[in-house]
Order: C-alpha cells, then structure tokens, then sequence
C-alpha cells in the first residue's frame, strides 16, 4: 500500500474513533441532563430544599462534614419520611407511588409541618 493510501485509512480510522468518543458523550450528556432534571423535580423529589441545605453548608464551611451533620441527618429523615409514605401508597395500590408536591404540601399543613 501506498503511503498516502496508508494516511487517507489512518485518518479515516481516527476520526471515526473521535466520532464514536463524541457520540459517547453526548449520550453520556443527555443521561446526565435527564438524572440532574429528575433530581430537581418537585414532583419526584420531595427532599430538595433538605439537599439544596446540605449542599449551601458544605460551601459554606468548606466541605466540613462535621459541620453539617444536622443538615445531613434532616435531608436523611426526610428521604425515609417519604419512602415510608411512597411503600404505603404502593401497597394501597395508590398511583403514583410519590405524591405529588401539592399533594405533599397538603398533607404537611394538616399534620403541622415536616415531622423531621
């Protein structure tokens, strides 16, 4: 083979690597965009202002652990809070699992604010 013929393959064979690589991360992209869309979903997320809380402290106190761990133990009651409340939905055969976030604010004015 010829060595201009050898370059033309060997270009051809890297680009289509950096296509493939591009696609990959792209994909990898919109997976990302659709996971960070579903976390800051009120609907689906009912911990968000426990997490966004969690997060601000770490921030402020330069990713202290120690400093945050009333922010930490919160946001965890609130993910149990709610998953216990989403199991018995399920098991009452209540659609959708989690309630929405009106449905949410809802039941929190009745019962007198968040319980933990």
């Amino acid at each position: 083979m010829q060595k201009g013929k050898q370059h033309i393959i060997l270009t051809k064979i890297e680009t289509l690597e950096n296509l493939t690589l591009f696609m990959l991360s792209i994909c990898t992209q919109l997976q990302m965009d659709k996971n960070t869309r579903k976390l800051r979903n009120q609907d689906i997320n009912p911990c968000i202002e426990e997490s966004d809380a969690s997060q601000k402290c770490m921030d402020a106190y330069n990713y202290d652990k120690n400093m945050c761990s009333a922010y930490f133990q919160r946001y965890k009651n609130c993910r149990k809070y709610w998953h216990n409340i989403m199991v018995q939905r399920r098991r009452d055969g209540v659609k959708p699992d989690m309630p929405t976030a009106a449905e949410r604010h809802e039941q929190l004015g009745a019962i007198g604010g968040k319980p933990y």
